[in-house]
């Protein structure tokens, strides 16, 4: 392990890593934001320049090493055709003249950053076939039905000359007037209210019911297609207006400006007017017009360069900070965070802002009983800015880290030397800890359990009576039984601290979860049982993400279960064996080798498999077998591009990888050939462009077949 300054920029990057993909994980697959948007832009930031300066310390789950969230297990997955990308931002006018002297002179597409859902459609011969969410850019998840719903998109397309595939990309959100009325409702209806528009929107369309979906007024606006390759177009603004010809809903207020003055003027007029829309946006994005300049500029490994958006500035308020507490999260992670007197900002009710460690707190000098400026730009949790020092009176109180967890009472310290975060290190007995990874594998992105969200992860792990848990570790998870259910009372938790919800006389709020009145078993026992006898054959790669080993997010995951096959192979495998799969490396190799050695650990392996949930990859031939030295692809780096018949993108993918060589998502000079099939698009002509050989899909197969 590195020592001195390096070893503490790796603390550093490992720490950002973990709280990234956290709120990443909040973001898209919980539908639920912990922190601002200028916050996780600023962690998102650091954590890319210091991968910048130090690359050997990239680790497999880095969230700059993909886009967005995963797709889930509630609906199908559906692939691209064609990638669909973040965006990098800028913060000012400085940053982005800087993007102008890169990208060059114009024209320029500048359009509204609609704080929505980001959607695919694709259209076969001008009719609807399927829809799908961004995902993690390649893989979004199947809302074929529920898209099907929304008035605003067309079944078929008007017009003629329709591609034969025709991906179309936008934006899904809630009209602010009708997001009032929805929350309205839902008030009206006992239940809770949406945070914000983006939240709506995104669980608006997740519903498992399309019927739920179509009694919401969702709106779309479109801003992109996959491919312009099949089109008779030359700009981004010509797509427009050959989309808006064929029936799509395009925004008015586009506008092809020549010059960055323009752009910037552009950018004042609706940040002074954003507030009168009829929908939220956080921001200005700006594309080169030109799809021939575009073609040239290309991408990097998340994000195109001939694009950017302009975030604005996040709104700010003043309210009281009334207390800071301190909650546990599943890796022992000793977090404070600040309760502060409801205030409205950006559309939502404020309770809580984050605070993310002692050092933070006494570096933003903020005492308990401060006025306190809070930044928010649209989210659920905000940011402290500082407080209002000429409004002290004398009462405020300085904060004291607790020296012993809140929840298990163990002494708290760091988990290494020069490390500023507390840890609590009773992980197998810690109650906050425990509670936190039984949460964490019922979430969408891990074994999506339906039945196993946040209240019930309390309840099995931390329930008032009876006095025994019927949950004690994760190793009792697919033991549990009817009888273990039904005579649970618990304490009602909030879901972003971990605290008791109090009734009107201060007193925590109790629940039969599992239980009617009349004694029987309420469906959400009955369901959870089912559920978790469905996820007993999920994925392995969502059986290791689901173990909360330390580093190893679904990415690793998928990298370590495509490489080895089974739980058997990895847990046996040497640090040297592991850190060779691609995406892994020495660190978190090393974090995989120091959580087996545990026994507890190991007990939840082995009551996981006598449970009879699957720990293997149904026919894999072993370790390393997919990636062979001696394959007929060895060592190549191989594109397919278009659809191909025999194939869908994941099992071409498959075969290149299963005969030795690598599935990569761009062409370079180091691609050894392009698969090409129907409507491949910006691929083929850069393998053109490259000189790169390009084959068709029978050649392929007659390649395999050596």
């Amino acid at each position: 392990m590195p020592t001195g300054q390096d070893g503490q920029i790796q603390h550093r990057i490992e720490q950002l890593v973990d709280e990234i993909n956290r709120h990443r994980r909040a973001y898209y697959e919980q539908d639920t934001l912990l922190i601002s948007d200028s916050e996780y832009d600023a962690l998102m930031r650091e954590l890319e320049e210091l991968e910048r300066l130090h690359p050997e310390f990239i680790t497999g789950d880095s969230p700059t090493q993909s886009v967005g969230g995963n797709a889930t297990a509630a609906f199908s997955p559906s692939p691209h055709r064609d990638r669909m990308w973040s965006l990098d931002n800028v913060f000012d006018f400085d940053e982005l003249q800087a993007w102008f002297g890169r990208v060059g002179d114009g024209p320029y597409l500048c359009e509204l950053k609609i704080d929505g859902l980001a959607i695919n459609l694709r259209y076969e011969r001008g009719r609807l076939v399927s829809a799908a969410t961004r995902g993690d850019g390649v893989v979004g998840e199947d809302v074929t039905a529920n898209v099907m719903t929304i008035k605003s998109i067309p079944h078929r397309l008007s017009g003629e000359n329709h591609p034969e595939v025709l991906e179309v990309r936008g934006e899904i959100f809630y009209a602010l007037a009708d997001f009032d009325k929805l929350n309205e409702y839902l008030v009206a209806e006992g239940k809770s209210p949406f945070a914000n528009p983006r939240n709506s929107a995104s669980g608006s369309l997740r519903q498992k019911d399309p019927a739920v979906t179509a009694g919401r007024p969702l709106q779309m606006l479109v801003h992109g297609i996959g491919s312009a390759a099949s089109l008779s177009v030359s700009s981004q603004s010509q797509v427009y207006q050959l989309l808006a010809e064929w029936g799509l809903p395009t925004s008015p207020r586009y506008q092809v400006l020549e010059t960055a003055d323009e752009v910037k003027k552009y950018i004042r007029q609706f940040d002074e007017t954003r507030h009168q829309l009829e929908h939220e946006i956080d921001g200005i994005v700006i594309k080169i017009d030109q799809l021939e300049k575009q073609g040239a500029l290309g991408f990097t490994s998340r994000a195109p360069r001939w694009a950017i958006a302009y975030k604005y500035p996040p709104e700010q308020v003043t309210t009281k900070l009334v207390d800071i507490r301190v909650s546990v999260g599943r890796t022992g992670r000793a977090t404070p965070y600040a309760v502060v007197e409801p205030v409205k900002v950006a559309g939502s009710v404020v309770e809580f802002a984050t605070l993310h460690n002692q050092d933070v707190v006494r570096a933003k000098g903020v005492l308990i009983g401060d006025t306190i400026v809070l930044r928010k730009a649209g989210d659920v949790i905000p940011e402290i800015l500082a407080p209002v020092v000429d409004l002290r009176d004398g009462t405020e109180r300085t904060f004291t880290m607790p020296t012993n967890c809140p929840d298990c009472g163990s002494e708290l310290a760091p988990a290494s030397e020069g490390d500023v975060d507390l840890r609590c290190p009773n992980a197998r007995s810690c109650p906050a800890q425990l509670r936190e990874r039984i949460a964490y594998i019922g979430s969408r992105g891990v074994l999506d359990i339906e039945a196993l969200g946040y209240v019930a992860a309390c309840a099995l792990t931390q329930p008032i009576s009876p006095a025994v848990a019927p949950i004690k570790s994760e190793a009792d998870l697919f033991k549990l039984r009817l009888d273990d259910l039904l005579p649970i009372v618990s304490a009602v938790l909030d879901a972003d601290t971990g605290m008791p919800k109090l009734d009107q006389n201060g007193k925590p709020k109790t629940v039969e979860f599992f239980k009617k009145k009349d004694g029987s078993p309420a469906e959400v026992a009955l369901k959870l049982l089912r559920n978790l006898e469905e996820v007993k054959t999920r994925p392995l790669w969502r059986i290791l993400t689901a173990l909360s080993i330390r580093h190893v997010g679904p990415v690793a995951a998928r990298s370590l279960a495509d490489h080895f096959g089974s739980l058997d192979a990895i847990f046996s495998a040497s640090v040297e064996e592991l850190s060779k799969v691609d995406g892994v490396g020495q660190t978190l190799a090393q974090s995989i080798i120091e959580w087996y050695s545990a026994d507890w650990h190991r007990e939840i392996i082995e009551s996981w498999r006598q449970a009879g949930v699957q720990l293997a990859t149904e026919g894999h031939p072993g370790p390393g077998q997919n990636q062979v030295a001696g394959g007929i692809f060895s060592g190549l780096s191989i594109v397919a591009t278009g659809s191909l018949k025999n194939f869908t993108r994941e099992s071409v993918e498959e075969a290149i990888i299963w005969a030795g060589g690598k599935a990569a998502s761009s062409v370079s000079k180091k691609t050894a050939f392009v698969v090409a099939g129907e409507n491949a698009g910006s691929k083929l002509a850069k393998a053109e462009e490259l000189g790169i050989e390009i084959i068709d899909e029978e050649e392929f197969i007659r390649r395999l077949s050596r």
